[in-house]
């Protein structure tokens, strides 16, 4: 990808999504951009081509582009490659491995790294949610807006949304007899802090993950792959013929994939970290532009970190 021209005169960032076309948020320019990217990959398109793609600025591209991903468009593109994702399957490191990388000093901290998750009761299953208040908010996330709710519990449900009815309307039909309060409780506030990068000023800085609570409705099995998916640490990959060997049922390769895209939670639980054993993404409940702003995001930060740490 070639370089931008010389600079023009700064706008702040807030501005850019009422000046630069279509009232698109910034995410949705990204996303524009990285279908851009892969629609175009073989022939390597300039920044040039791929700002007025979006309707920006070569500068102001750059310049969005980089504040989100936390690097250029041109290092962003190879974490977007099938090589890279293929990879990432035939090496993949252990949870030991990152734990050591991330700064956590051996094994007895380990559980650092793990969301909690309490199943919800047989009746509360079978009632759909009768007797539950669940809290509901919508919030902003480097991937476009995302709704959560909660119970008393903990967070029952994270989506990225486009629609707020819509979105809604799906949280209702899961938990129909549940009564619903706009607002937003300790739970969603914790869990929203995942988005925010370790070290960014202002705001609430990221919680530990083990302090993150999620109060889930589903099947034994389904909490079973939900809890393994936590096991992928960030910036890995692993196939869905993986996950079902990890779980001691080899040939439950397809019952695995159901039960990873019935997956209420987006993000905190990684079913975006799940791809085919061939490196191609696969399909993903908020969709696979998303899905590989997702793996590419992930990569260029733990990369980012890697080369922080080692003073480059």
């Amino acid at each position: 990808m070639s370089k931008a021209s010389t600079p023009q005169s700064t706008i702040p960032l807030s501005t850019l999504s009422a000046r630069a076309g279509h009232g698109q948020t910034n995410y949705q320019r990204i996303a524009l951009a990285i279908d851009f990217l892969q629609h175009h990959f073989t022939r390597q398109p300039s920044l040039d081509e791929v700002a007025a793609a979006v309707h920006l600025s070569p500068f102001h591209f750059q310049r969005l582009f980089t504040e989100w991903a936390g690097v250029s468009p041109k290092k962003f593109i190879q974490y977007l490659s099938l090589n890279y994702a293929k990879g990432l399957l035939q090496e993949p490191r252990s949870l030991m491995e990152t734990a050591h990388s991330a700064g956590l000093s051996g094994s007895g901290r380990l559980h650092d790294l793990f969301v909690k998750i309490e199943g919800m009761t047989p009746g509360e299953y079978r009632q759909g949610g009768e007797g539950l208040t669940i809290r509901h908010s919508v919030a902003d996330s480097p991937f476009g807006q995302v709704l959560v709710a909660s119970t008393d519990k903990g967070v029952c449900h994270l989506a990225f949304e486009d629609e707020t009815t819509k979105a809604l309307a799906e949280l209702q039909h899961r938990f129909p007899k549940a009564s619903y309060v706009a607002g937003q409780d300790a739970h969603q506030r914790a869990a929203l802090t995942i988005f925010r990068p370790a070290g960014e000023t202002g705001g609430t800085q990221p919680v530990p993950l083990s302090t993150i609570k999620l109060h889930l409705q589903g099947t034994p099995f389904q909490l079973k792959v939900w809890e393994s998916l936590l096991r992928i640490p960030e910036g890995q990959l692993r196939s869905y013929g993986h996950l079902a060997h990890a779980l001691g049922q080899p040939k439950a390769s397809r019952a695995v994939g159901t039960a990873i895209g019935s997956n209420p939670v987006a993000f905190l639980i990684p079913c975006h970290r799940v791809i085919q054993a061939s490196g191609k993404l696969g399909g993903y409940r908020w969709g696979p532009t998303r899905k590989s702003a997702l793996i590419a995001w992930e990569a260029a930060r733990l990369h980012g970190r890697a080369a922080e740490a080692g003073g480059e």
